[in-house]
């Protein structure tokens, strides 16, 4: 088994344990509200994370991330991420929209524990809908790409354990675009010497720089 082989298999150990969660909370946070509490928590999680480690969150940790790269991949034709999805004003305006909705419909409701935990479970229903839509047409990982957890995560995370890329060694294979669950085009960062790749949606996995074949890449 090559290394790349090898470090995809990890991966996938570790997300489909963190994956198991998600249909736990989406299902079950119809009849137990409660259980929607574990959706702020992630957000939470996720922002501190990219503090230290950039979108490391959206990695494996991400359960609804996890479980797309482990079970919608399958009906996913894996095509190329449209540059819309990715552009800052998409992400702001959904950031801005599911901010309003949520903090609108937390006050609504203020202060049932029930009725705010069953806000979380129906704006996780209705996001993660549109995301198996967009999954179905284009790539597992659209959705992820104007997230807003991912999104701020993305902005507050820059430069943050940074990938590098040698660019002595890089050849423009582009394999590190194809492996990349979010489809960041590392060889594009390249200049003199060893460069940072500051694509903020980098989530760290290291796929790329196992499957690199002039070992051009690195955490």
């Amino acid at each position: 088994m090559s290394e790349f082989e090898t470090a995809k298999k990890k991966r996938l150990i570790k997300q489909v344990l963190t994956a198991v969660i998600f249909p736990v909370v989406i299902i079950g946070g119809w009849f137990y509200p409660v259980l929607g509490y574990f959706i702020p928590i992630c957000m939470v999680a996720g922002i501190t994370i990219a503090f230290y480690r950039g979108r490391k969150w959206c990695d494996w940790y991400c359960p609804r991330g996890s479980f797309f790269d482990t079970a919608i991949k399958f009906i996913s034709p894996n095509k190329e991420i449209p540059a819309f999805f990715k552009n800052l004003s998409t992400r702001i305006i959904m950031l801005i929209i599911l901010m309003t909705i949520m903090t609108v419909q937390i006050i609504m409701v203020w202060p049932d524990p029930y009725k705010i935990g069953k806000v979380f479970v129906v704006i996780l229903t209705v996001t993660t809908s549109i995301a198996i839509v967009l999954a179905v047409i284009y790539h597992p990982r659209v959705w992820c790409c104007f997230c807003p957890i991912g999104s701020i995560s993305n902005w507050v995370g820059k430069g943050k354990k940074p990938l590098k890329i040698d660019s002595s060694l890089c050849i423009d294979c582009k394999l590190c675009h194809k492996v990349c669950p979010i489809q960041v085009s590392a060889y594009k960062f390249k200049g003199s010497g060893v460069e940072k790749v500051m694509d903020g949606d980098c989530l760290k996995c290291g796929l790329c720089t196992t499957a690199c074949p002039k070992k051009a890449l690195s955490l």
